[in-house]
Formats: structure tokens, sequence, C-alpha cells
């Protein structure tokens, strides 16, 4: 089955309550592959690369986050062309 590759910005209070962190451990569970970074605006991007299902997965909790989180919105954006991710999920 062939990957499928998303890119979200995430908004609201989504840095410095262990955001980045909590989605590496969800993506991991999924089997998700990316990366999660801070943005100056104070939003945060993830990429994320897999299954559809898990990746879908990967979404929906986005939309909820950390319990220490509040996600005002989940953007889908385009991935840039020939991204590549590593083995596992990243935080950067």
């Amino acid at each position: 089955m062939d990957d499928l590759t998303r890119r979200f910005r995430v908004t609201g209070k989504v840095q410095g309550v262990f955001f980045r962190h909590s989605t590496r451990l969800e993506a991991e569970r999924l089997g998700v592959r990316g990366t999660a970074c801070n943005l100056p605006d104070g939003s945060v991007e993830v990429l994320a690369a897999g299954s559809a299902a898990a990746v879908e997965s990967l979404r929906l909790w986005l939309h909820r986050g950390p319990a220490t989180a509040r996600v005002d919105s989940v953007l889908e954006l385009e991935p840039a062309a020939g991204l590549q991710f590593a083995a596992a999920f990243e935080i950067r």
C-alpha cells in the first residue's frame, strides 16, 4: 500500500504544552512517520506520512491534541514536493 503524505498547521494554545511531544507519541502509536515543529507565529506544523487510515487518525487527533492544549483549527496545506521522512516521527 502506498503512503499518503499530509501537511497540517495547528493553531491555538499549541506551544509550551507538550503538543509536539504528544503528537510524536500518537504518530508512533499509529505507525506514522514525519515531523512536528513550532512555527514563529505560535502554531505547530505537522508533516505526516503513512497509510491513509493512520494519517487520517492522526489528523483527527490533532483536532484534540493533548489535554494541556487548546486547538483552535487544523488546516491542511499542500505538502512540498519531494518531501522525505526518516523511519520515525521527529520533533524539530
